[in-house]
């Protein structure tokens, strides 16, 4: 049998209502912003600030109080998470345009147009931003001057995509090669330097990969998990754990976190792909998870929008904020401050308190 937390249905519904389990006041809410818009960007993590994107086109830099240190209108929506470079941001929209920004002043470095729309979350290196658009076409425009340094086109399809509503996910960086996934036509690595393919490896319906040194992990719609050298595609183990599962993997604590149907969450041994444990949630895991000490936040995407904190180790529940949208991008920590965005695209903060025995 594997390790199982008790059934939390019930437990989570009371900690919805209590909002601790064994402290008191775990979370003290320090804003709620609205822009008035629906988002699916994300948020970008700044030194003391975080960054969003709507789907009216608007950039916002909010500070640790909620407060917008600069506001910009794009023509189009931001329907992926902007990418941070140093002191710059860079952000995409579906009308195909790219732009680098000052984080501070939201002053313009470059700006880039007529490309493809973009869905894709965005990666940078020291040289370069890349960026993966909806029919897997894969381009990096170099970071000083935002030209394209190389474009490798979309795959070939004879038959029209199995999941065409499928968003690809972000692609992942490992020394030198960028690996994607570009729908059923699986995983490709190119080198970054001039884009020359390194290597393919045929997965369909990959949700998202997740690197931890030289092993790349992904997880597919259809259950599988694989364990690959991202240097060279080699397969390490595959394991299928469940029917359905709807996260990115999340590699931390020594696990590789994983969301799955029925709604649980899953944790796998990143040298076997073993399950080590099963935790039933109240709503699906459908983003990565983050990691506040040896404490899991999961945020889930039903209605209800609830956030729950968990201890790893015995993978028992502490307290569960909620949002009263679905959240289905990660959250992000600056310090002891948790920053969350829903599906309405409001902005919602709370500070953690360590708790107490």
């Amino acid at each position: 049998m594997l390790p199982r937390a008790c059934p939390c249905t019930l437990l989570w519904l009371v900690l919805l209502v209590t909002g601790t389990a064994g402290c008191q006041r775990p979370a003290e809410q320090r804003f709620e912003f609205s822009p008035h818009a629906s988002s699916r960007s994300g948020l970008v993590a700044l030194e003391d600030s975080v960054v969003v994107g709507t789907e009216t086109g608007a950039l916002l830099r909010l500070d640790r109080t909620g407060r917008p240190g600069w506001r910009l209108k794009f023509a189009q929506e931001i329907a992926s998470r902007p990418v941070r470079s140093g002191n710059t941001v860079i952000a995409g929209t579906t009308g195909g345009e790219l732009v680098r920004l000052e984080t501070k002043t939201a002053q313009e470095r470059w700006r880039v147009t007529g490309e493809p729309p973009i869905l894709t979350d965005l990666v940078a290196d020291e040289a370069s931003v890349y960026v993966l658009d909806s029919e897997g076409a894969v381009r990096a425009h170099a970071l000083d001057t935002g030209q394209v340094r190389w474009r490798r086109p979309a795959p070939k399809r004879e038959t029209p995509p199995s999941q065409p509503s499928l968003r690809l996910p972000p692609p992942v960086l490992a020394e030198g090669t960028l690996v994607v996934a570009q729908g059923d036509s699986g995983l490709v690595a190119f080198a970054t330097e001039d884009g020359t393919p390194r290597w393919r490896r045929p997965m369909a319906q990959v949700l998202g990969l997740a690197r931890e040194a030289e092993t790349l992990y992904v997880t597919t719609r259809t259950g599988r998990v694989a364990a690959l050298n991202a240097l060279d595609g080699t397969l390490r183990w595959e394991k299928q754990p469940a029917s359905l599962l709807t996260s990115p993997p999340t590699v931390a604590l020594g696990k590789v976190w994983v969301g799955a149907e029925p709604t649980q969450l899953l944790a796998l041994s990143p040298s076997t792909g073993e399950t080590l444990s099963s935790t039933d949630l109240p709503a699906p895991l459908v983003t990565r998870l983050a990691i506040w000490g040896e404490r899991l936040l999961i945020p889930t995407s039903g209605p209800q929008g609830q956030l729950l904190v968990l201890n790893e180790r015995e993978m028992t529940p502490l307290f569960s904020l909620q949002a009263d949208t679905p959240l289905r991008t990660e959250p992000v920590l600056l310090g002891d401050q948790l920053f969350v965005v829903g599906l309405d695209g409001r902005v919602l903060s709370w500070t953690l308190r360590e708790p107490k025995p």
